[in-house]
């Protein structure tokens, strides 16, 4: 039966293939394809691992006191069962052979088919034994893990495979980690649909850098979409359409090659100088997650990268925060990849959305914050951990001497926090000296992303070389709205009055002060708000490299002069619609 689930569109486009659900907790389970040589020996694995948990169980039960409740006993029994029924291994061993699933992937995905009919028994008892299968599951993984040389399920590289006749994949779960969200960069599936989040959370963001759809903030989906229907993925209109007739499907594909023709027309733009019609040049720069993805900045035709989001280097560690080393060859080999363009590195920028897997003392000390977007988070993390943040700033002053380097500090709202860490950057400077190591200079500049760092902004201009606008957080912030909660993300409006003259205002005095000035938040990226940054002044726009074609044909079709001129209008429109039409009118008038 054919139905369709409604939630919030956020990268665009069409995708169609099979749903692969995914429970939250096993996300960073590896997906990867195996070749077709290898499937009896990843059937041995899953084997093997099943034989290990059932001796694991036996020892259990052997080793249980004589004055051991009964319960404790037949609890292993039921979970010994669950461990030898054909429904799980049986068919686990199904999808290793027919869709050429790894053993972890295969075990997740049954589970996830068995978890659905447990999930629909009338019965309690038998709907509680969910729970015992879950648990059961998760030992094997543990014991697949292991045999791979790891501490429990973490993550590991996912590798793209073509097999013919292979259907795209889909996933499908109730929420994805930023950490987990990483591993599925240039992966196995096409699209994403989760059941939380709005615009800006973070899957959000990494379906845009992937260039690929996504609805999230769904509610049902991963309730209601069983394992390998067929799903499409309208990420324009924010729909998901599950099992489509043969008439929609056929509608939806010939609307995935006409994108695919777009894509290809814009493509065209790459080496074409973004300069507006009145002979105003554009900075497109590039935000990037990883070293690797300055390759695909390069591609798509940036000037630089204007937000370098280390926070990435962090997650998916175990715990484990990356060496000076570590850092100092990554930052190095992106500036090395950007070929003499400017790279901007953000220092960390954990909490809130992007947790660590680890917790230090300090951060021990706050486990329980009701709201960790106002938390310790981002530089108050940093100067919290102050050997840590100089371990970062001297790999980033190491890697300035390969090229041109810029250093961008998030979340400051104080100028407290500006002294300390010009402080910081002294005695990393000095410690680089004494031990001979080269650097060159590295601009200081600030992320204006918390209303009392816009307002203030003629204070931070003294001491800092440069700014950038991060428009995620300063409307989350401006508008006191939880961006990653779908219960409120209709109240995210990137159009709201208070936020257009934030906006507006942190530009104009930025450049009266004879500073440089960018935006990095997703309203970079989005075409339908090039015109209004235009007007306010913006010369400097830093977004996903997908975004750049479709940015760059707006920025060569406006004139910015006639784009200013409508702009006090705009800033004086009560309504964010109103404001948008405003916009787009006097746009039109300079394309004619």
């Amino acid at each position: 039966m054919s139905f369709q689930v409604f939630g919030i569109p956020v990268s665009r486009g069409v995708a169609i293939g099979r749903a692969v659900l995914v429970a939250s907790s096993r996300v960073d389970v590896e997906h990867y394809f195996i070749d077709p040589a290898g499937i009896d020996a990843e059937i041995r694995r899953a084997l093997r691992a099943r034989d290990e948990v059932a001796r694991e169980f036996e020892a259990l039960k052997q080793d249980l006191p004589g004055d051991a409740p009964h319960e404790l006993a037949a609890l292993l029994d039921v979970h010994l069962m669950l461990l030898h029924d054909e429904a799980l291994l049986g068919a686990t061993r199904q999808w290793i052979v027919e869709r050429h699933y790894n053993a972890e992937w295969a075990l997740s995905a049954q589970l996830e088919v068995l978890a659905r009919q447990f999930d629909e028994m009338e019965d309690d008892y038998l709907r509680e034994r969910k729970a015992d299968l879950e648990q059961v599951v998760e030992r094997i993984l543990s014991a697949l893990a292991a045999q791979q040389g790891r501490k429990g399920g973490g993550a590991a590289a996912v590798v793209q495979r073509d097999f013919a006749g292979e259907d795209p994949l889909l996933l499908v779960a109730a929420d994805i980690a930023p950490a987990d969200m990483m591993q599925f960069k240039r992966s196995v599936f096409h699209g994403f649909i989760t059941d939380i989040g709005g615009k800006t959370s973070h899957t959000a963001i990494v379906a845009r850098s992937m260039d690929i759809p996504a609805v999230v903030g769904t509610r049902e989906a991963s309730r209601l979409i069983r394992q390998d229907d067929w799903v499409i993925i309208d990420g324009d209109a924010g729909a998901v359409i599950v099992n489509p007739s043969p008439i929609v499907l056929e509608e939806y594909r010939f609307r995935q090659r006409q994108s695919e023709l777009e894509r290809a027309r814009l493509a065209r733009l790459r080496h074409t100088p973004a300069v507006t019609l009145d002979g105003e040049r554009v900075e497109l720069h590039a935000n990037i997650e990883l070293p690797a993805d300055a390759l695909a900045a390069v591609e798509a035709g940036a000037t630089g990268v204007g937000l370098f989001r280390s926070e990435f280097l962090f997650m998916n560690r175990g715990g484990e925060l990356p060496s000076e080393e570590e850092q100092f060859e990554a930052y190095k080999a992106a500036v090395e990849a950007m070929r003499g363009m400017p790279v901007t590195i953000r220092t960390v920028d954990v909490g809130a959305d992007k947790p660590l897997d680890r917790l230090s003392a300090s951060e021990l000390r706050h486990e329980h914050v009701l709201n960790p977007a106002m938390g310790l988070r981002a530089i108050r993390w940093s100067l919290a951990e102050p050997s840590m943040f100089r371990q970062q700033l001297r790999a980033i002053y190491r890697a300035s001497a390969f090229g041109k380097l810029r250093l961008l500090i998030p979340m400051v709202a104080h100028l407290n926090e500006i002294r300390q860490i010009q402080e910081a950057i002294k005695r990393v400077q000095q410690q680089l000296t004494d031990a001979g190591q080269a650097y060159t200079p590295v601009e200081l500049g600030v992320m204006i992303e918390i209303p009392a760092a816009a307002v203030m902004l003629p204070l931070l201009l003294r001491h800092v070389d440069f700014v950038s606008i991060g428009t995620n957080d300063l409307i989350q912030y401006t508008l006191a709205i939880d961006r990653a909660d779908e219960s409120v993300a209709h109240l995210y409006d990137p159009w709201h009055p208070a936020v257009l003259q934030l906006i507006a205002s942190s530009i104009a005095q930025a450049r009266a002060a004879g500073k440089s000035v960018s935006v990095c938040g997703e309203m970079a990226g989005d075409a339908a708000f090039t015109d209004l940054l235009l007007a306010m002044g913006l010369r400097n726009f830093s977004m996903h490299p997908s975004q750049i074609p479709s940015v760059k044909q707006r920025i060569l079709r406006a004139d910015s002069s006639r784009l200013a001129m409508a702009l006090p209008a705009v800033l004086a429109s009560e309504d964010p619609e109103k404001a948008a039409e405003l916009v787009l009118v006097s746009a039109q008038r300079t394309h004619h």
